[in-house]
């Protein structure tokens, strides 16, 4: 079966001896397929869907639960790739992975720098285009962080059978990508992410806050910000307040500023104040922003 295969396992608990709770166990595959889903359709339509059936041009297909633990592996079929070409070496697989890859992450709470990952494996596919055997869009970093808002609920429901059902104490979500062996692991699943993705706190006052605008969405009024003290880009959204013409305009000059020169001389740094909105341990997971000075 040609295609790109994806993983989801888990160990620790009945999993080792490759027994999870079934509705816990259906409900993450449902949230494993929904968040590949969408992703998948970015990549190859450049369009944000929120219903997984929506999802065109190939196909999600399940190989039979593996022992070792758990492990469900998902296997992307479809004229994506072209005759003869391993889907797994291919730039199209490697611009799957790392698209996958940036969704999952910073829906768990792990930053992924997007210029330096999914930026260079688009270019690298553009390089190598015609040996493909499908034109894909260019992916905005500002479409990736919608997908991101889109697949919380899903990836929140893979952690059920390590919270709800207690039949697996931790897990992973992997990719088979280029010549390594064993999958690339995208990310560890566990209590510390359930808890990031689970809940989010919004603080009674507001803060003061600076920072850079590295991506913005002109019709959700929402982006992401470097913030230096983080030491990575933290989500915003602009609160009825703060969306006035010049609000908006210093939002979309620190764009273009860190675009050009990025984080050069503090051109394009911006000011103002925010709600603070974080996970549970207290984690910033982003900022209400109220006002920009």
């Amino acid at each position: 079966m040609q295609g790109l295969s994806f993983q989801l396992s888990y160990k620790g608990l009945s999993a080792d001896s490759n027994a999870i709770d079934l509705y816990d166990g259906a409900q993450a595959l449902v949230g494993f397929h929904r968040s590949l889903a969408i992703t998948t359709h970015l990549v190859l339509n450049g369009e944000v869907i929120t219903q997984a059936p929506s999802l065109k041009g190939v196909k999600i297909l399940s190989r039979p639960i593996e022992e070792g633990s758990w492990k469900a592996v998902a296997v992307v079929v479809g004229s994506i790739w072209a005759a003869g070409q391993a889907p797994r070496d291919s730039a199209v697989g490697h611009l799957m992975a790392s698209a996958y890859d940036y969704v999952v992450s910073e829906t768990l709470g792990f930053h992924v720098d997007f210029d330096e990952t999914l930026k260079k494996t688009y270019d690298e596919y553009k390089r190598n285009k015609s040996q493909e055997s499908v034109a894909l869009p260019e992916i905005s970093q500002s479409k990736l962080d919608a997908v991101v808002e889109k697949c919380e609920a899903s990836l929140r429901e893979i952690h059920r059978p390590i919270i709800w059902s207690k039949t697996a104490a931790s897990g992973i979500i992997g990719v088979e990508v280029g010549q390594r062996k064993t999958p690339r692991i995208l990310t560890p699943i566990d209590r510390t992410t359930y808890e990031y993705v689970s809940a989010t706190n919004t603080s009674r006052t507001s803060v003061r806050f600076e920072g850079y605008v590295s991506s913005y969405n002109i019709n959700t009024f929402k982006g992401r910000m470097y913030i230096e003290k983080e030491g990575r880009p933290i989500p915003f959204e602009l609160s009825e307040e703060a969306r006035g013409a010049s609000d908006i305009a210093k939002i979309v000059e620190s764009l273009r500023a860190n675009a050009v020169e990025r984080l050069k001389d503090n051109k394009g740094k911006v000011h103002g104040s925010a709600y603070r909105r974080t996970s549970p341990s207290g984690r910033l997971k982003g900022l209400l922003i109220t006002q920009i000075s």
